[in-house]
């Protein structure tokens, strides 16, 4: 229950789990700093090594997105790792680039609030310096994510759909063309598909959602939709399906997106381009 209850706020919570890790870095980083400096014996002011790792830290927050933007592009999963593990580290340099410079363009207002001015030094030889440590803390980040959804993974339990072997035609599925066999913490049983409202990628897997439960299953979204489609499924979103019959309201954005209201209060995005398909599947024929 415990695991579900985080589940059920999970957005919510890693956001405030990552807004924690960050605070708890900054004062740690600040903590270290002004010892280092004042032993050396240098000059400054007391709020200037909270300015140095703020926006530093801040800075890293902000391009956490695109790391995982990333990572959904370039997954490092089996029969892809070298390749997109390449392009993860080709990735650093850009991803550094963009931290620099939005780090030392806040510290620049910031100073100058202050009365004063902000000398970064020499660009190349800093540069050097701050990318060496942002190599080092992309791949931080991107363990730490990877890591959070192997234990996310192992404490829902698994769940996958029968797989044959590569070259032969699939063997006739035991399972009622309704249900889903799910395998969850180690117990096995099937889900009604009927009872589905929405399902969300998560990385490799597909979390369905049910009756307040999450049930994860290691698949891809467009072979599940295969699967859920016949049952009165719609694909609303990259990430995103739903069942129709769970459908409480549409509303239109300003963007051309729009939000789905479902029966149980839950908001999903819909993208623009799947709106025009879902229209023909609510349209009785």
């Amino acid at each position: 229950m415990a695991v579900e209850k985080y589940l059920a706020s999970k957005r919510q919570l890693e956001v405030g789990l990552w807004a924690l890790f960050f605070s708890v870095q900054w004062l740690a980083q600040f903590a270290v700093v002004s010892l280092e400096q004042r032993s050396g014996g240098q000059d400054f002011q007391s709020w200037e090594p909270l300015v140095w790792e703020g926006t530093s830290l801040l800075m890293v927050a902000l391009l956490l997105p695109l790391i995982l933007a990333w990572d959904h592009q370039f997954p490092l999963q089996k029969g892809v790792i070298g390749r997109n593990l390449t392009i993860h580290l080709l990735l650093t340099l850009p991803w550094s680039l963009l931290h620099v410079v939005g780090m030392v363009a806040m510290r620049t207002v910031i100073y100058h609030l202050e009365g004063g001015s902000y000398d970064f030094g020499n660009w190349s030889l800093e540069f050097l310096y701050e990318y060496l440590k942002d190599f080092r803390t992309y791949g931080i980040l991107l363990s730490i994510i990877y890591l959070y959804r192997f234990l996310l993974v192992h404490l829902q339990g698994k769940a996958q759909l029968p797989e044959h072997p590569a070259g032969e035609a699939p063997l006739k599925s035991i399972e009622p063309p309704d249900r889903l066999l799910i395998k969850k913490l180690g117990k096995e049983f099937l889900v009604n598909v009927p009872q589905i409202e929405w399902v969300e990628a998560a990385g490799n897997y597909m979390n369905l959602h049910l009756d307040g439960r999450v049930y994860p299953l290691r698949d891809t979204m467009a072979k599940l939709l295969e699967r859920l489609e016949p049952n009165g499924f719609a694909r609303v979103h990259r990430s995103y399906i739903v069942r129709l019959d769970f459908i409480a309201e549409i509303e239109p954005l300003e963007s051309g997106d729009a939000r789905i209201h479902l029966e149980n209060g839950r908001q999903i995005p819909m993208s623009r381009r799947y709106r025009d398909q879902l229209r023909s599947q609510l349209t009785p024929s």
